[in-house]
Order: structure tokens, then sequence, then C-alpha cells
């Protein structure tokens, strides 16, 4: 894969090359390897490796741990998008037999099924999958340790029973459906199940000397769909691109954002860091910026995968140590570095090429009560309602064919708004889920639930 390098100003690759290399020194790493994606195109490609004359490229497999989970939720929701399965599905119904079918689908991919992080011991991530070769092996005797629903508890167990759905639904192996299913439609021919060569090695780095360890490579059996698959940047750039904008062979735009949308409910430490998480997805708020991706780490790996969906720019950053550089401060820096440097150029605006007279007059300035806010057409057919003073319940709304508008986002996601008719054609008011929006504070002669005092607004002296 050839990387056009000239996509980005001298300064903003000196600037990219420099993070990564203080990264890599700074934490010790044999060699760290990275690549940024904008526009769905990767547009830079830079290593930095410890052997003299060598230096990785986009084609040099790392093991990517955790991302494999993001292939996998990808596979359970082709499911669900080709009417397989609801995501509300308890398990039982798909897979019986397993001791936890109660769980549902979603409470699996949001990692909030109250299963237990790990399986039994010996520790899975260093140890062959043959010691694990049933389900019941990888849950152990107590997999659950918290109610259902209740807490985002990350499991990777719970990964490893969605592997196995996928296999009894799709009569065939993990790996067999993700290369059919995923890897093939999206080019992805440098993302393995086992590595392949060229492959960096896995290292330990020892923590007070400048000396060096191999750490083993495990299949870890069951345990794959949780972490198993081994990649390189060029193709997890690739995937990132697929993450960002969707790919109607795999999954559509609109799945994948379903992908990026929270999902678990958050707890007091999740509030202070900024995280959350979706389906497949973990999401982050970090430097005023809305990241999502995925880490990963085996042992002599680590692994980042990260997008700045609202400046379109993603990064892919990876390392063979077992610990070391924080490549999610990295990814993250790599995003803003561009983001900041080199900030998206808006779309032209343009005039709608067409408009319906009816929607074009509920246009301009409404009120909940004393509250003001401003609806406007939106470019995609629907309309959005926003406070005028800024603060306040937001939300755009998507056409639906009888004339009415469903919410998309916060408060009103789902609920409908409509418009109201007089008798003579003339618009009465808006109803959005019961709220009453009426052209003036309190409008008279508006159907304002409580009804409007007959005196009107007056003075008090």
């Amino acid at each position: 894969m050839t990387t056009p390098q000239d996509d980005l100003l001298p300064a903003t690759r000196r600037a990219l090359l420099h993070r990564i290399a203080v990264a890599q020194a700074e934490g010790r790493a044999p060699s760290l390897v990275a690549a940024v994606v904008r526009d769905g195109r990767t547009v830079w490609h830079g290593a930095r490796t410890s052997v003299d004359g060598h230096g990785p490229d986009e084609n040099v497999q790392y093991r990517i741990g955790s991302i494999t989970k993001t292939f996998t939720a990808v596979l359970v929701l082709r499911l669900r998008d080709e009417g397989v399965l609801d995501l509300g599905d308890p398990l039982e119904k798909h897979l019986p037999g397993t001791g936890v079918g109660e769980v549902t689908i979603a409470e699996l991919l949001s990692h909030t099924s109250g299963l237990a992080a790990e399986s039994p011991a010996p520790w899975w991530e260093r140890t062959p999958g043959s010691l694990r070769p049933e389900l019941a092996d990888v849950l152990g005797e107590q997999p659950l340790l918290h109610p259902a629903g209740r807490r985002f508890h990350y499991s990777n167990p719970g990964y490893t029973l969605l592997g196995a759905l996928v296999e009894k639904l799709r009569g065939a192996s993990w790996e067999d459906v993700l290369r059919r299913e995923v890897l093939e439609p999206l080019g992805l021919n440098r993302t393995t199940g086992r590595p392949q060569a060229p492959h960096a090695g896995g290292w330990a780095v020892h923590p007070w000397a400048d000396v060096m360890l191999a750490e083993p490579t495990e299949d870890l059996g069951r345990m794959a769909p949780a972490g198993q698959l081994w990649s390189t940047t060029g193709d997890l750039a690739r995937f990132a691109a697929f993450l960002a904008n969707g790919n109607d062979k795999v999954l559509s735009a609109s799945t994948v954002r379903e992908m990026r949308t929270p999902a678990a409910p958050a707890e007091a430490t999740d509030f202070t860091d900024g995280m959350t998480y979706g389906l497949g997805l973990q999401i982050q708020h970090w430097d005023g910026r809305l990241l999502v991706g995925h880490s990963g780490s085996l042992p002599g790996f680590l692994a980042n995968l990260i997008i700045g969906v609202e400046d379109d720019v993603a990064a892919v950053v990876l390392a063979n140590c077992t610990s070391g550089p924080l490549l999610s401060v990295v990814g993250a820096d790599l995003v803003r570095i561009v983001a900041e440097a080199e900030p998206r150029m808006p779309e032209p605006w343009r005039p709608l090429s067409e408009v319906d007279p009816s929607v074009l007059e509920l246009a301009g300035q409404w009120y909940w009560g004393t509250h003001g806010f401003a609806l406007r057409l939106t470019t995609d057919g629907g309309v959005s309602l926003e406070p005028l003073s800024g603060n306040g319940r937001r939300s755009r709304f998507r056409a639906n064919a009888d004339g009415t508008w469903t919410g998309l986002e916060g408060y009103y996601a789902g609920e409908l708004l409509r418009a109201v008719r007089r008798p003579d054609g003339s618009v009465s008011h808006l109803d959005l889920g019961s709220f009453v929006f009426t052209r003036q504070p309190y409008g008279e002669g508006a159907a304002v639930p409580g009804g409007v005092d007959p005196e009107g607004w007056r003075a008090i002296g």
C-alpha cells in the first residue's frame, strides 16, 4: 500500500513523527508504528525502532489484543441487521445451555452482562487455549459477579460467548465467518488469527534495566473472539475508515453510528475520566474532543485505534512490548495534531434544491412556555430544534412519510414532533411528546395545557 504522505503539510508530518519518537523512546518500546487516516484515507505512516536500519512499515503484523472485540461486535450487528436476532434477545434463545442465558446480546456487547472480567486461572493470555476447550471452562463456576444491566464491567468471557453465538448461527468457525464477512469485503488481507510474516516479535522490557524478555505467543482457542487477531497499521487504518463511515458490504453508516453510541451506564470514575462504552467500541471525551475506538494488549504487544468523529481523523498505534508507552494517549495526540494543524474544511454552503412550503412555514422562533427555541430545516430533509439561549434540550429530527418527525438525540430521541393545524390549515402549534410549542410565549388561544390566564401578560406595580 502506498501512503500519500504529501496529503499533510511538512510541519504536520514532523509533529506526528516527533510524537511517536518521544513515545518509543520514553516508553522504551522495541518498535512503535503508527498511521493517520483523514477523510477515509491513510495520509501518514511512521515508525520508530531500536533496530538499526530496519523500520517496520504498514504491512508488518502486530498482535492487536482486544481490538479483536470490535471485529466480533461487527459480526453480531450483521446478524441483527439481517433480522436473525435482536439485541434485546436473551443469549439462551440462540445459544442454549451456557448457564448465563438470561443475559442479553446487547449486555454482552456493552460489557453490562455482569460477567467476570477474566476466565478462571491460569491466566488465559499466557496459556494455551486448549486448557479451556469448552464454554464452561471459560466461564467457570461463578461467571456472574453483578446484576445484569446495572453496571459496566469489562468481560473477556462475554466476548467469547458472542463468538460462540456467531459460530452457532452461521454454522462456521468465528475466524472463517470473520474472514468471509468482514476482512475480505474491506480488503483487510493482512489481518489474521495467527501471525504471518512479516510480523513483529513480542517482548517484555525490564522495568529497571534496558534488557528484554521474549513473551509467549499463545493460540487463545475459545477466547479468540476476545483478543486473537494480528493486524497491521495499513489494515487497521482501513478498518478505522469503515468504523467512521460504514460500508454497505459490511455494515451501514447508521449501524456503525449505533456502535459509537453509549450503551453502558457510567459510574463516578467514568464521569471523571470521560469514558463510556458503546457496542464493541470505547467512547471517550478527551481534551474537548469526542474519541471512539478500542485499545488492546496481550503479552508482548500494545495496540490502539482511535477516531476523532467530528474531525474525521483517526489514528492507529502499535507497539511490541508488554508495557511502556500509553498508546491511547499517543493516538489521541496524533488525532489532535492533525485536527489542530490542518482543521477540516467545511463543505461549501449550498441552498436547498427544493423545499416543501408547509415545512418552510414552520421555520423560525417557537416557545415552550417562556423558553425560546429555533426550528431550522436541515439539508437532509429533516428539522432541528435548539434553544435560543444556547443552553437546554436540543435535537435533530428525521422526517417521516406522514409529515411528522422523529427525534434523533438527547431528551427527544424517539419522540414524535408534529405540526397541529387549525381547520383553516394554519398552524396552531407544535406538539413534541405532549410539549406544546407556540409562536409567542403562552400564545393566546393556543392549546397550552392548563390554559392561559385570560388577563394575559401584565405588569405588577
